[in-house]
């Protein structure tokens, strides 16, 4: 088994977007995050974009709001940051409090700014004109990013998305199938579950259940990425049962420094871009 090393993969990014950056000169990308309660893994995130952010050379600003904050509060945050010349990217911190409507709020971000890349018009690019050279969502293109990194060929693969939410399963299996792959996109509670993941070359799973794969739901050599991130005590662990599964898998993602890592590295790369496509700049 080998471990895939997330930081190092993130460090190779991250050094071209500060090559770039410097290039720019006096300019700099300005990334707007809006982080919405005390979630503390959604503030370690943003504490790890924000530094990140800073190594590379983006200046970030952030937009803290309370816990009971209205969605129409929310909204006049996101119109004002739309138009603030400033501002080139935004990123809303997910998951939002259940109070909150997070498809509305998606929408209500300008596509051009948004780098999550999950607003609806810049899914569809991707989806009906089968180009990936759209801003790509960061933990779709974490995943192709590596799978490149271990020159995995996804053609004719079996690979198997386990995930709680329709668009992001749907979504990345279209991707992939676009690749060539075999795919399926199926929640955690199906029923036929392991019949299912036992097959697969490779597995994705993002479900935020703590340890939920085991290695009688995989085969020998598969490839496991692992999405999932739960916080127990003071340890950080991933749906993937590390230390049940490592020995019959060829590679695996760690959680943590696995997908995180990557997906911030990523997700600083499309502001860059978003930059440079607003003041239509070419490195």
């Amino acid at each position: 088994m080998k471990i895939i090393q997330g930081n190092e993969i993130a460090e190779k990014i991250k050094n071209n977007i500060a090559q770039d950056v410097i290039k720019l000169g006096d300019s700099r990308p300005n990334l707007a995050i809006i982080l919405i309660g005390k979630q503390t893994d959604s503030e370690l995130y943003v504490n790890l974009k924000e530094r990140e952010a800073k190594k590379v050379g983006i200046d970030t600003h952030l937009y803290k709001c309370k816990e009971n904050i209205s969605e129409s509060e929310i909204l006049k945050i996101i119109k004002y940051l739309n138009k603030d010349k400033l501002i080139d990217a935004i990123l809303i911190q997910l998951p939002l409090p259940s109070n909150l409507n997070t498809d509305v709020i998606i929408k209500a971000i300008d596509p051009l700014k948004d780098i999550d890349g999950f607003h609806p018009s810049n899914l569809k690019k991707i989806l009906n004109n089968r180009n990936l050279s759209y801003l790509m969502p960061p933990v779709f293109a974490v995943i192709l990013k590596i799978l490149n990194s271990i020159n995995y060929k996804i053609k004719n693969k079996r690979v198997c998305i386990i995930s709680n939410s329709d668009i992001f399963g749907q979504t990345l299996a279209y991707i992939l199938k676009y690749q060539g792959a075999n795919v399926e996109a199926i929640k955690a509670n199906d029923k036929n579950l392991i019949k299912k993941t036992i097959r697969v070359d490779v597995l994705i799973v993002a479900i935020g259940k703590p340890k939920f794969i085991k290695k009688n739901m995989i085969k020998d050599q598969v490839i496991i990425i692992d999405i999932g991130i739960t916080k127990q005590g003071n340890r950080v662990v991933g749906d993937v049962d590390f230390e049940d599964v490592k020995n019959k898998t060829s590679y695996l993602t760690p959680v943590p420094g696995g997908v995180g890592p990557i997906t911030i590295a990523m997700a600083l790369k499309n502001t860059l871009e978003v930059y440079k496509k607003r003041r239509g700049i070419k490195l």
